[in-house]
């Protein structure tokens, strides 16, 4: 396992941001080289899927890490810090993509007796664009997976715990962006203009109706995330207003009745008040959700390994692009804990830890041979 922490290191001192992971994309590239993959293909501009063929028919099953760091300032003195001021691997998708490394590694040890193991490293996961794009691309047609799983490390969880889900493991969520049209006018003549802040006043109030309606199955919640009405003149009363909100479902069907009302609420203040509005959506993510046959496969690996199960009753509340997956094929996704005392994701002091390396290694492989072997 050394090689596989070394590779790691190196992708913790080297982060790169949501669709610009051509460095880490082409040293994930040199690396796979050693496990003689079978075919290597470019997904999405920076995605690399490997394929590790048998030699009899059977089905294809796809396993998936992240690429993607994020904008943050790393505050470890770690001999292997990030080189890339204000950005960091802070949710831990430099151990998954060692993860997978490690599998790919297992896999040219054992390799498959039939049907095509696929190791995909994906990019954009942390704006929700990447496993979409992913898929959209005409060379995934070369891949066709009938299974896909992946994992995230949970601090706050026993290290080698593995951590599960029925149905649906985190949630569905969409950022919505609000542009208001009004009228500017003199600050001291406000109803010659059309300002924008009462109805933003009016639409945030109003959102506790929509959250506490008795029409949805799981939880559903929205956060303000940014306000914006005019500019900073004391002589001018706003004509223009941006709110922006984070919509957050464990459910899809949830999300959908959610976004409608939003929308309908919004639309009706508007015009009321005399507004035109505009709404528009980003970093949509889909809810994660299990298939049951999926599920009891990597139960039944965690067993194998008497590796600790941990069943949540509730869905995670933050959102992971891998939910685009199972709208294509069956798919499972679970929990690997990281330490009880590790700091939370997206801190800037958070480090994956190598110990668990080859527990998620080992798991992926497991469930593999129920399919491959």
């Amino acid at each position: 396992m050394k090689d596989i922490i070394k590779h790691r290191k190196h992708l913790h001192q080297h982060p790169e941001l949501s669709g610009r992971e051509y460095k880490t994309a082409d040293y994930i590239s040199n690396a796979m080289k050693s496990y003689a993959p079978d075919e290597e293909i470019k997904l999405a501009e920076t995605g690399r899927a490997f394929v590790f063929n048998g030699d009899q028919e059977g089905p294809t099953v796809l396993f998936r890490a992240e690429l993607d760091a994020l904008p943050i300032n790393e505050e470890d003195n770690l001999e292997y810090k990030s080189k890339n001021p204000g950005i960091a691997h802070s949710c831990g998708h430099d151990g998954h993509m060692a993860i997978l490394l490690a599998l790919a590694k297992l896999i040219s040890e054992k390799r498959p007796k039939k049907g095509r193991i696929i190791i995909l490293f994906q990019p954009a996961e942390e704006t929700g664009q990447g496993a979409k794009n992913v898929i959209a691309d005409k060379a995934f047609s070369k891949i066709k997976p009938d299974f896909a799983f992946s994992l995230h490390n949970i601090p706050g969880r026993p290290k080698h715990s593995i951590i599960i889900k029925d149905r649906s493991f985190a949630s569905a969520s969409k950022g919505l962006t609000l542009k208001l049209f009004g009228k500017t006018s003199h600050a001291a003549e406000p109803e010659n203009g059309i300002n924008p802040s009462v109805a933003i006043s009016k639409i945030i109030l109003q959102l506790d109706d929509i959250l506490n309606a008795s029409v949805y199955e799981k939880l559903v919640l929205i956060t303000i995330v940014n306000i914006h009405v005019g500019e900073i003149a004391f002589g001018t009363s706003a004509g223009y207003g941006e709110l922006r909100m984070t919509l957050r479902a464990f459910r899809d069907g949830d999300m959908k009745i959610l976004t409608e009302k939003t929308e309908a609420l919004i639309k009706s203040i508007a015009k009321d008040e005399g507004l035109q509005s505009d709404i528009a959506y980003s970093e949509v993510f889909p809810a994660t959700t299990n298939n049951d046959d999926c599920l009891e496969i990597i139960k039944n690996a965690a067993e194998f390994y008497n590796l600790s199960l941990i069943e949540r009753s509730e869905p995670f509340k933050w959102s992971e692009d891998f939910g685009y997956f199972s709208e294509i094929c069956h798919c499972g996704f679970f929990g690997l804990g990281s330490g009880e005392n590790q700091p939370s994701l997206h801190n800037p002091d958070y480090d994956f830890p190598d110990e668990i390396i080859e527990t998620g290694a080992k798991m992926f492989l497991k469930i593999s041979e129920n399919y491959n072997y």
